[in-house]
Formats: C-alpha cells, sequence, structure tokens
C-alpha cells in the first residue's frame, strides 16, 4: 500500500506531518508522543484517553455508583444528586479504563464472572475501533481549531486485534493510513521478556481478539483443573500476557510490512526532541526503500 510520505525526504519536507505509533504497552509510544507534544507544534491524540472518556466514560462511571449504591449514606446522597460521581482520566492516568475492563475469575479474588468479562470487552473492542477511526476528525480539529501542523496517534497495543493487516481494504488501516504514517515500534527478545517480567510483577487488564480470549479460558479451565469461579483473576492473566504477546507479534510485523514503516523500540528509545524523531522515522524509509 502507498504511503503518506514514501521517502525520506517527502518526510523531512512536509509542512505538516501526521504519525500513528503503534507497539506494546511499554515500549515507548507515550513517552515519544510527550516529547512531541512538549515541542509545541504536535498535537497528541491518545487512543486510550480517547475510549476512556468518549466511548466508555458512562460504562465507567455506571460502575463506580453501582458500587456505591451498595451503600445506604452514598445511596441517599446518589438519588437525591447531591453528590456527583465520574472518573478522573488523563494522559497519565489511565487506570479507571483498566479497572472497569478488569479480570475474569474468582470474585473473592477480585476476579468478575467470565460473561461479565467478554461484555467489557466487547464494549472495549468497538469503542477502540471507533477512537480509532476518529484520528482523522482529530487530525482536521487539532490544526482547524488550535493551529497544530503536526499530529501523532498515540494507540493501545491491542490495535492488532481488530484489524486485518493482510487485507488492502481493511477499513480501519485503510483510513489510518491516508491521513497518517504508520509507526511500528519494534521490541526485542530482550524487550519482551522485560515486558513479562514487568507485567509478572503488576499484572494488568488488556483487550484480547474474542477469538484468542476463548481459546486461553478454555485452555486454563483445562490445563489448571478449576472452575471459572475458583480461578485466580491475576494468575490467569499473568499465564495469558505471554501468549499474547507472541500473538500479537506476527500482527504488528505485518501491519508494518503492509502499511508502514519499522523502528527499532532502542532507538526510539535514544529520542529526545522532535529533530530526533525526524530523523528516525526518515531512517525508516530509507530502510523500506531499500527492503531491509
Amino acid at each position: 500500500m502507498a504511503l503518506l510520505y514514501e521517502t525520506a525526504d517527502d518526510w523531512r519536507g512536509a509542512a505538516e506531518k501526521h504519525v500513528l505509533l503503534f507497539a506494546m504497552s511499554g515500549l515507548g509510544k507515550t513517552h515519544v508522543a510527550n516529547i512531541l507534544r512538549g515541542e509545541g507544534d504536535w498535537f497528541h491524540y491518545s487512543i486510550d484517553y480517547r475510549i476512556g472518556t468518549r466511548y466508555m466514560g458512562e460504562y465507567i462511571a455506571d460502575n463506580a455508583k453501582r458500587e456505591a449504591m451498595k451503600n445506604p449514606f452514598l445511596k441517599e446522597l446518589l438519588l437525591s444528586d447531591s453528590i456527583y460521581i465520574g472518573s478522573n482520566i488523563t494522559f497519565d492516568n489511565l487506570a479507571p479504563v483498566s479497572t472497569y475492563l478488569g479480570k475474569p475469575g474468582d470474585p473473592a479474588l477480585g476476579g468478575m464472572d467470565i460473561d461479565t468479562y467478554r461484555l467489557r470487552q466487547e464494549q472495549f473492542r468497538r469503542a477502540e475501533m471507533q477512537a480509532l477511526l476518529d484520528t482523522g476528525y482529530f487530525i482536521d480539529r487539532a490544526r482547524d481549531l488550535y493551529g497544530y501542523p503536526h499530529f501523532v496517534c498515540d494507540t493501545g497495543g491491542s490495535i492488532c486485534e481488530w484489524v486485518d493487516p493482510a487485507d488492502p481494504r481493511d477499513p480501519i488501516l485503510s483510513e489510518l493510513s491516508k491521513r497518517c504514517l504508520i509507526v511500528w515500534i519494534e521490541g526485542s527478545d530482550a524487550h519482551t521478556e522485560e515486558l513479562i517480567r514487568r507485567f509478572d510483577r503488576a499484572p494488568k487488564p488488556m483487550a484480547y481478539q474474542p477469538e484468542f480470549l476463548e481459546r486461553a479460558w478454555s485452555d486454563y479451565l483445562m490445563q489448571m483443573q478449576v472452575a471459572p469461579d475458583k480461578v485466580d483473576p491475576d494468575a490467569f492473566i499473568r499465564w495469558t500476557y505471554a501468549q499474547a504477546l507472541a500473538h500479537r507479534q506476527p500482527l504488528y510485523a505485518e501491519m508494518a510490512r503492509n502499511w508502514g514503516v519499522t523502528v527499532r523500540a532502542e532507538d526510539m528509545a535514544e529520542v529526545r526532541s522532535e529533530a530526533g524523531f525526524v530523523d528516525v522515522i526518515a531512517r525508516a524509509l530509507e530502510d523500506r526503500a531499500k527492503g531491509a
């Protein structure tokens, strides 16, 4: 597929630079986006922030209200409109989204029943797909309303779950590629090991392709010989995480091969300024042109 910027010279000379960064969480997407935003001419569009504020805000707030309604004192205040409950989502604090997604398993260990978990996964899937399709709207809004010439879309790690990178007519990738240069931040084996260690220390909720989730859930129950309501939620998502990384890696690679460029995570980690970022992307375009 044709890229928004075909050559390094096209990229360097562009009066408006639009990029979309994708990778596993923890490989520097938000870090680089924050650097660019700090330069003053870049609009930072966070997919996860858009999901939490626009598409799942009511789900998150209603879940908190549901818990508050179990307390007679808070219930009375809520019913009389005496208090307000909402989530305080920021670029740096997306915990309300992950907390709402939750983990399946034993309620006594903080888990939820698998049907509720599936429902919330489906809500997130729809929300992320729509947030991705909102990218073009925000490019136009950032330029027309605020005067930003440059734009960086900071995606979630689950973008690959909702697209078919082998389909040249994929609706999400087709739309994104018209407006942005799609950039994969590729981690090494060492990065993968570190991500697994980090996740093992503090497991976080994730979004999964429905078929992958069903396979992982049934395999876990069978291998561990445990009932669904007795599953340790953290143990399940730890067990699933490494499989999810392996599942996503070839999808990421195909997205970059067919729709964009690849930048090594080590190179992106060295970026300290807009100029450094422009250089890294230019080298990625040169590598693509050489077939590297």
